[in-house]
C-alpha cells in the first residue's frame, strides 16, 4: 500500500486520504454526526475529518496521514467511554471492523478492533468457552481491554487484560506493529491497562476460558432494606470463594419505558451475582443474601454464559450519563454508615441512577502473569456511579451528587481509579489517579517514546516527558 506523504503541518485535504476504502467525512456531511455519535450521549464529538476505517490499511494510511500533518487523532469504536468531547482533529471510527476468530485448541479468540463483546460471546459459545467482558456486551472488546477490563467473573480469573496474548497496533509513526511480551515488552506492558496513550489497536488475541453456563442474575429488595441487604451483603464477601462474583447496587429507575415492569419507576437496593461453580453449592451459599429481608424479584438462574446481559441489565439504548468510580480498601461499618448517609434511602432524591459497590479481590489481586499497566489490584471493593444527563439543572445535579459521594468514601479509598470507569478526565493530577506514580511515571517514558508529539492527546492520556 501506497499513501501521499505531506510535510508537517500542512493543511489536511481529501486527497492526503483518497486510500482509504471507509467513508472519509467532513462537517457538514451527510453521514458525520451519526459516524462521530457514541453511546454515551454526554459528549458530543466535532473532529474536523472523520476516518470510517474499513480495515487495517485505512487505520496506516490515516495515521501516515494525521503524523504527516500533525492532525492529533482519536479512536472511537461503540462510544461506551465517550466521557469526553473530541473537539478538531481526526476520529478514527472502528466500527465496520468487527471480526472474531476462534481457535478452539489454543481456546483464543483473534477480534479486530471494532468487535463488540456479544461477537465474541455469539463464536465462543458453540465452543463451551467464555471471554472475560464486562457487564454489557454491547460494549467494544479493545477499549475495555486497553483500560484493564474487570469481568463480570473478574474474582475468578482476573483481570481481561492480564489473558492479551498479542495486539496488533498502528503507533503513531504510521508503523504497524504486532506486540508481545517478547517483541516488544515495554509496549506490551503499556498497552495493557495504559489505554489509548501508544497506538490504535487494530487487532487483539487473548485467552478465552473454559466455561459455558454460570448461576446468575439479580436479587432485587425494595430501597426501604437498603441498609439491612447492604450490612449483609458485605459481611457475606468475606467469606466467599473466588468463585462468587458479587455487587451490592442501589438504583433509583425512573418511570420510562425501556425500563421493564415491575422496576420501571422504583427504588432498588439489588444483588447482582455470577457463580462459576456447582450449581447447588452456589444456591446454598445464596442464603443469606435471600434472608437478609423479603425479595421483591429473584432472576438468579443457571445461564448460559453468553446470556450474560441478564446479570447486570445495563441500558441497552444510547444515554448522556455521567459516570465515576473510586476504589476502596475495605468498608468497615462506619463506611457503610457514610455510604447510606450519602446515598441511601433517607435521600430520596438523590440524582443518581446507579450506585454500585463491587466485590474486588480473589484473582483480581493476583500479579499478572506477565506485567501489565493494571493498578487496581490492592483493592477490596469498587464504588462507581452513573448519573443520566437529560437537561442542564439534573447535570448540575448529578455533579454535585457525583463529587460529594466520592468525596464522602475517600477516608476508605486507595487513591486510585479504574480508567474504564473515571469517568470524564480532568487535568494531569486527576487522570494519573488511575495510576500509581510509578506506573504513570512509566506510561509517561513509553508514550513519549512511541507518541513524541502526542498526537494521541484526547481522552484519558498521559503526559509526555523528556526523561
Amino acid at each position: 500500500m501506497t499513501a501521499t506523504h505531506h510535510t508537517p503541518h500542512q493543511t489536511p485535504d481529501r486527497f492526503a486520504l483518497s486510500e482509504i476504502h471507509g467513508p472519509v467525512l467532513r462537517p457538514g456531511d451527510d453521514a458525520y454526526v451519526a459516524e462521530v455519535t457514541g453511546f454515551n450521549l454526554s459528549a458530543f464529538h466535532h473532529p474536523d475529518v472523520v476516518v470510517g476505517a474499513a480495515g487495517v490499511d485505512d487505520v496506516v494510511t490515516a495515521m501516515r496521514w494525521a503524523a504527516a500533518t500533525g492532525t492529533p487523532v482519536a479512536v472511537q469504536a461503540t462510544g461506551h467511554g465517550a466521557n469526553f468531547p473530541i473537539d478538531g482533529g481526526m476520529l478514527i471510527s472502528t466500527t465496520r471492523m468487527t471480526d472474531v476468530t476462534i481457535d478452539p485448541a489454543e481456546r483464543t479468540a483473534t477480534v479486530a478492533a471494532g468487535a463488540r463483546w456479544r461477537h465474541v460471546l455469539e463464536a465462543a459459545a458453540p465452543h463451551g468457552l467464555a471471554p472475560l467482558n464486562g457487564s454489557s456486551s454491547d460494549a467494544g472488546v479493545v477499549g475495555y481491554t486497553l483500560g484493564g477490563g474487570l469481568p463480570v467473573l473478574g474474582r475468578t480469573y482476573g483481570y481481561a487484560a492480564d489473558r492479551v496474548r498479542s495486539v496488533q497496533v498502528v503507533t503513531p509513526d504510521a508503523t504497524l506493529r504486532t506486540v508481545t511480551a517478547d517483541t516488544e515488552p515495554d509496549l506490551f506492558w503499556a498497552l495493557r491497562g495504559g489505554k489509548g496513550n501508544l497506538g490504535v489497536v487494530t487487532e487483539l488475541t487473548f485467552d478465552l476460558v473454559p466455561l459455558a453456563s454460570v448461576l446468575g442474575g439479580g436479587i432485587y429488595f425494595r430501597g426501604e432494606h437498603a441498609e439491612t441487604v447492604l450490612h449483609t451483603w458485605t459481611d457475606w464477601t468475606t467469606t466467599l470463594p473466588t468463585e462468587m462474583c458479587s455487587a451490592y447496587t442501589l438504583l433509583r429507575l425512573p418511570p420510562i419505558p425501556q425500563i421493564p415492569e415491575p422496576l420501571r419507576g422504583g427504588f432498588w437496593a439489588r444483588v447482582a451475582l455470577a457463580w462459576t461453580g456447582d450449581v447447588e453449592e452456589g444456591e446454598n451459599l445464596l442464603a443469606p443474601i435471600r434472608e437478609a429481608a423479603p425479595v421483591a424479584i429473584d432472576t438468579v438462574e443457571d445461564m448460559p454464559y453468553a446470556a450474560m446481559d441478564r446479570i447486570y441489565l445495563d441500558p441497552e439504548d444510547p444515554l448522556p450519563a455521567r459516570e465515576a468510580c473510586t476504589l476502596l480498601r475495605s468498608l468497615p461499618p462506619d463506611a457503610r454508615t457514610a455510604f447510606l448517609d450519602r446515598a441511601g434511602p433517607a435521600v430520596p432524591d438523590f440524582p443518581l441512577l446507579l450506585i454500585e459497590l463491587r466485590h474486588m479481590g480473589g484473582e483480581l489481586s493476583r500479579p499478572a502473569p506477565v506485567e501489565d499497566a493494571i493498578c487496581a489490584r490492592d483493592a477490596s471493593y469498587l464504588l462507581e456511579t452513573v448519573g443520566v444527563l437529560p437537561d442542564p439543572d439534573t447535570a448540575a445535579a448529578v455533579e454535585t451528587a457525583t463529587t460529594a459521594l466520592h468525596d464522602t468514601m475517600s477516608p476508605w479509598s486507595t487513591g486510585h481509579t479504574l480508567v474504564n470507569l473515571h469517568g470524564s478526565p480532568g487535568d494531569e493530577k486527576d487522570r494519573a489517579r488511575a495510576w500509581t506514580d510509578e506506573v504513570y511515571t512509566r506510561l509517561s517514558r513509553t508514550k513519549s517514546h512511541y507518541d513524541p508529539d502526542n498526537l494521541l492527546r484526547f481522552g484519558h492520556t498521559v503526559s509526555t516527558t523528556s526523561a
